[in-house]
Formats: structure tokens, C-alpha cells, sequence
């Protein structure tokens, strides 16, 4: 495995890479084995569901990590925050938990290497497809293939996931989501992080979201952008620790200016 030092090389990135993708090879086997089982499911403060696969992934994960990068940071969804250098693992185990319990297979497990506050590392694995997408500086790759977003260029032409109208619970969120779709060729629902996975190989062209946390969008900055296309918040600012759960992703720099540009009113 890398040794962390604050100048990373560039031909260091692949070798993180490949340090995440080992962390989901280790998570998808427990989140197998607990799929479409019956499983207790409980409730967080949050009122979101969790189950022991989401526990258990998490902490696999971060053993791993401490025993590889004790120095490194760690933000994970079930067991918070362990403080450390500039690198920070940034965990979530099941994204997806209501799909998983349901027993629908798009659920995922997300991985990313933040440096500085800035996800340079990111894959979303989905167990039940056997699909990963790795996205690095420069590159997102699936089944070791370059990925490329498609060139639509324009709201008009668009085709357009959400997880679920469920979340868009304010008159403006919900405004949003009801006028993009009346503008864009195509809207669908569902897919959690799978969606973005998509995205990056160019199925769809824009995926709109709102209250999401850090484990839910870190890693789907670098799948996204190493394909080609732009993920920010709403006011079109770049994702981070600090962000407030509003996501936009694009095929392509000219459609994030025009969701942007739709999107200013509902701000």
C-alpha cells in the first residue's frame, strides 16, 4: 500500500484506487450475504433505517484503513468521524439502505479519498450488478474501461434521475424538480448512487438530489468528473464537507450552466 505524505504524485492516485476498491471487495460479500434476508432494520435519530449490514461494512472498512493509514482521517455514515491528517476516507457502507430492504439491487457501497477537503478518489461499487466505477484525477473506468458522459448539451434534450420525489420537501425543492422535469425530454426515479454510475457512461444526462450528507456525494464527484461531466451544488459551487445536500450533476459543462441558470429561482 502508498505511504500517505502530503505531496501526493500523481502515479500515487491508482494505488489509493486500487487501496478502495480492495475496502469494497471486502464490503460486498457481508452486503450479499445480507441481502433479501430477513434482517432487522431500526431506525436512526434521523429516522433513516439501518441494518447490521450497514454497521458491519463500515466497521470492516475502517479497520482496514486504520491498519493501513493510521494517520488518515475517516467520515463514515454509521460511526462518524475520526479525526487525522489532510487524507480522510469519507464511508458509506449501504447507500441505499431503503432499496436494500426491500430488496431492490441498486443499493451501493461508496468510497472516497479526500485530500485537503477535496474527493479526489471515488468508486461506487453495486454489489448485486457486480459494476464499479473508479473514478481518479483524470479518468473514471468500469470493468477497466474509460468511461465518457453524453454530449447533451442542453435541458431540452436531457434525460433527467432523481432517487426520489420524496425528499423534495420544501416549495422550492419541489418547484424545482417539477419544472425541470417539464423541461427536460425525460424524467425517471430510483437508482440511489447507481444513477451517477450512469451518468458517467453516458445512459442519462442529469441528476438533480436534495439532503444529501458527505458519505452520500463524495465519492461521486470523482466518477463524474473523470468522465468528463461537472457535479456541484445548486448554486454551482464545488462539493465539500461544508455542502448543504443540494446536487447537480451533468453530462456536460454547457448543461450544468443551463440547470444552473433553470435552477436560480429556486434558490
Amino acid at each position: 500500500m502508498p505511504t500517505a505524505s502530503p505531496n501526493i504524485a500523481a502515479t500515487d492516485w491508482n494505488d489509493f484506487a486500487d487501496f478502495a476498491g480492495t475496502l469494497c471487495n471486502k464490503a460486498r460479500p457481508i452486503a450479499l450475504g445480507y441481502f433479501r434476508t430477513a434482517l432487522p432494520v431500526d431506525s436512526k435519530a434521523d429516522e433513516s433505517p439501518v441494518t447490521i449490514a450497514d454497521r458491519t461494512i463500515e466497521a470492516e472498512m475502517r479497520a482496514m484503513i486504520e491498519a493501513h493509514f493510521p494517520s488518515h482521517g475517516i467520515y463514515g455514515e454509521e460511526f462518524g468521524i475520526k479525526n487525522g491528517d489532510e487524507h480522510i476516507w469519507v464511508l458509506d457502507p449501504i447507500d441505499g439502505t431503503k432499496s436494500f430492504i426491500t430488496g431492490f439491487p441498486l443499493f451501493g457501497t461508496l468510497v472516497s479519498l479526500a485530500v485537503d477537503g477535496a474527493p479526489r478518489i471515488g468508486v461506487i461499487d453495486i454489489p448485486a450488478t457486480g459494476e464499479r466505477w473508479i473514478g481518479t484525477p483524470g479518468e473514471t473506468r468500469l470493468a477497466g474501461a474509460k468511461q465518457r458522459t453524453n454530449d447533451c448539451r442542453a435541458l431540452d434534450a436531457a434525460r433527467l434521475y432523481t432517487t426520489s420525489p420524496d425528499g423534495f420537501t420544501t416549495s422550492n425543492t419541489a418547484g424545482a424538480l417539477a419544472a425541470m422535469s417539464a423541461r427536460v425530454a425525460m424524467r425517471r426515479f430510483g437508482g440511489d448512487c447507481y444513477i451517477y454510475g450512469l451518468l458517467a457512461s453516458g445512459y442519462c444526462d442529469l441528476v438533480l438530489e436534495v439532503g444529501l450528507q458527505p458519505y452520500d456525494f463524495m465519492a461521486l464527484v470523482p466518477v463524474i468528473e473523470g468522465a468528463g461531466g461537472v457535479i456541484t451544488d445548486w448554486c454551482g459551487e464545488p462539493l465539500g464537507f461544508e455542502s448543504q445536500g443540494r446536487v447537480i450533476a451533468a453530462a456536460t459543462p454547457d448543461l450544468h450552466a443551463d440547470a444552473i441558470d433553470f435552477l436560480r429561482i429556486w434558490i
